[in-house]
């Protein structure tokens, strides 16, 4: 007789132990064990237990390939989270590890291998060759894509969060605070609303700031005292919500007739506009993107959307400042161009309405189409492709951790044809995909790459670019712990194209995701593994302005008073609502970069590559802490404790 010492681990997350019937089998090379009951006196399977038994075998099993775990009901359902199970053979010899993070629902058994990553090439036995076969049957019709809208990337065929599987369904902890976060702002920000009625709505732009009572934060409050200057405008080009637009500008565009004459007085000392363009100090947002988009129409009135075109310089003294705005594509009498030396409230108003815009690419194209839909589109094939014993699975696993339910809910609850977009933001409607439609038209693999990004937009060199700083030095981590675990498991571009589970996985992206973007290949190579599994990670953690316009964009300079920014700008209601979903798109648990709530990877050359990966993350800790010492504007947005390990927001 031997036996084997079988110890299994419960979730810790609510609601993850169970009182129902667990029975084990053990599966080696040279046979298996009998069906065993595990149950020692008191209470198993509690949540967060470790439980420790006896399997009792006649022979030898051999090496240790499976553990198949089976749930039968007692009394009542009662599903079951398992962490893991380890397994120490009769004569005190290597424990296995069986790593599981999965659901047992109903009468159901599953079976879970022994945790060294391997590739199909690395299995050569019958019994795992057919369980990786099997559980990925098994997976290709749990995950199956859809067409939710043409023009953008495929996604999971799941019409709610409900329709998805447990697996990969938010923990009760985290779709309690999701759900807890909502109903407190909303609550609160009812009773502003309120307040402010039985007070007064909204006269001029200090009104604004009623709406912030404990929804507030020191970034906010600077804002707050800061919004209307130059110098804040141009920070937040650099460092704000969406600073992947701004571009230098070599050539003024021909759309765009400024004048040397309109902006001299915006230069420094001794200098030109045509000799700052030489130089390399002339830069440019263009939202070309957003001209002719329909605007949405709210509580029966057509809202307003502009196309702006932003001239910005970097100053010597006072750094990078907007000289020129005009706030349509198409020049003429009623487009003006918009100037420093104009009107207070006109030229205010100006840059008011390019970060309207701003808002409206951010949401839509750099935070929705650039970060959520295309990462759903490597977790999809993920699940569809690689079983949870290959070496990218693994890798990848923690950082699409409650991507396809937060899409799910972003479909029903944010983008829907009534969700809260249509309710109040210009874009809503018909708007926010044509956008989106739009720029996934130009998306290409490159684009992706952070590098590649800043040297084409030629902002390499801008000064106090906070977050090209950050972001390339999170870049060079993630690439490095990427690049130091594929060479792990794979060492020449054969091992790439001779592993048909990956291969299948970029077909699955190319052909099946990013259906309508045939440009995108569909071949891996070794060259090409490490960048493509950086950039995923990358694009996990891509990290509050006006979000309609209920006037058009002024005609006439004139024109611009503070009664009329008032009626441009959203009522109490609406601006509530919008404070409302900010604050729980913002407030939700975290798992820091680097840090994983499940062990996937087993052996220790990959748990050393994870631990130097955590220690680089470390050191970029401590450097942007020290840069940011006695700031009074600190940008600690991309600090690794504050990054998302995946896509939760």
């Amino acid at each position: 007789m031997e036996v084997y010492t079988v110890t299994v681990a419960t979730g810790t997350s609510e609601y993850s132990g169970t009182n129902n019937y667990i029975f084990v089998t053990l599966i080696g090379d040279k046979g298996e064990s009998e069906r065993t009951l595990l149950d020692n006196p008191g209470l198993d399977f509690c949540r967060g237990a470790v439980d420790q038994y006896k399997v009792s075998t006649q022979s030898r099993l051999g090496t240790l390939l499976l553990v198949r775990l089976e749930k039968e009901k007692y009394w009542v359902e009662d599903n079951w989270f398992c962490r893991y199970v380890m397994v120490e053979p009769p004569d005190g010899g290597k424990v296995r590890t069986f790593p599981c993070y999965r659901w047992l629902i109903g009468n159901t058994k599953v079976e879970i291998r022994e945790g060294t990553a391997k590739t199909l090439l690395d299995d050569s036995l019958p019994t795992v060759v057919a369980h990786r076969k099997a559980e990925l049957q098994e997976r290709q019709k749990t995950y199956r894509w859809v067409t939710w809208a043409k023009g953008i990337p495929r996604c999971i065929d799941a019409k709610t969060e409900a329709d998805l599987p447990q697996d990969v369904r938010f923990d009760n902890e985290k779709r309690s605070d999701f759900e807890h976060s909502l109903h407190y702002a909303l609550l609160e920000l009812s009773l502003k609303k309120l307040a402010i009625r039985f007070g007064k709505s909204w006269n001029d732009l200090d009104d604004f700031k009623r709406i912030f009572w404990k929804l507030r934060s020191p970034i906010a409050e600077y804002c707050m005292e800061h919004w209307k200057e130059d110098w804040f405008f141009g920070y937040q080009c650099l460092n704000g919500c969406n600073p992947r637009m701004i571009q230098r500008c070599q050539k003024l565009p021909e759309n765009f007739p400024v004048t040397a004459d309109m902006v001299q007085s915006s230069m420094a000392s001794k200098t030109t506009l045509n000799k700052e363009l030489q130089a390399g100090n002339i830069y440019l947002l263009d939202y070309s993107i957003m001209d002719g988009i329909p605007a949405n129409t709210i509580k029966g009135k057509l809202q307003y959307i502009a196309a702006p075109i932003c001239l910005l310089y970097q100053h010597p003294d006072d750094g990078l400042i907007p000289i020129a705005i005009q706030l349509e594509q198409s020049p003429g009498l009623e487009t003006p161009i918009f100037l420093p030396k104009d009107a207070p409230l006109a030229w205010l108003f100006a840059k008011m309405w390019v970060r309207h815009s701003e808002f409206q690419v951010f949401q839509l194209l750099s935070h929705l189409l650039r970060t959520h839909l295309v990462v759903e589109v490597f977790c999809v094939a993920t699940l569809r492709q690689l079983p949870a014993v290959h070496p990218i699975y693994k890798l990848l696993a923690p950082h699409l951790r409650y991507t396809l339910e937060i899409n799910c809910r972003g479909r029903t609850q944010l983008i829907s044809a009534n969700g809260i977009f249509k309710r109040v933001v210009s874009t809503g409607g018909d708007g926010l995909l044509i956008l989106a439609q739009r720029e996934y038209k130009v998306l290409t693999y490159r684009s992706l790459q952070p590098h590649y990004d800043f040297s084409d937009r030629g902002v390499s060199q801008l000064p106090n670019y906070f977050y090209r700083e950050h972001s390339l030095m999170l870049w060079e981590a993630v690439h490095s712990f990427v690049s130091s675990m594929v060479n792990l498991y794979y060492h020449t571009d054969q091992d790439v194209q001779k592993d048909p589970e990956l291969q299948a996985w970029i077909r699955d992206i190319s052909l099946e995701g990013f259906t309508e973007l045939p440009s995108f290949g569909n071949s891996l190579s070794l060259e090409m593994q490490t960048p493509i599994h950086s950039k995923l990670i990358y694009r996990t953690f891509s990290t509050q302005q006006t979000q309609i316009q209920k006037l058009p964009p002024p005609a006439d300079k004139d024109d611009v008073t503070m009664e009329r920014i008032m009626a441009t700008l959203p009522d109490v209601s609406q601006s509530c609502v919008q404070m409302a979903i900010t604050w729980i798109l913002l407030s939700s648990a975290q798992i820091p970069l680097g840090q994983y709530t499940e062990d996937h990877f087993t052996e220790e050359e990959a748990l050393e590559v994870v631990d130097s990966f955590r220690t680089k993350l470390k050191e970029i800790e401590n450097y942007i802490l020290d840069q940011n010492a006695g700031l009074d504007l600190q940008y600690l947005f991309l600090l690794p404790s504050r990054v998302e390990n995946s896509i939760t927001i």
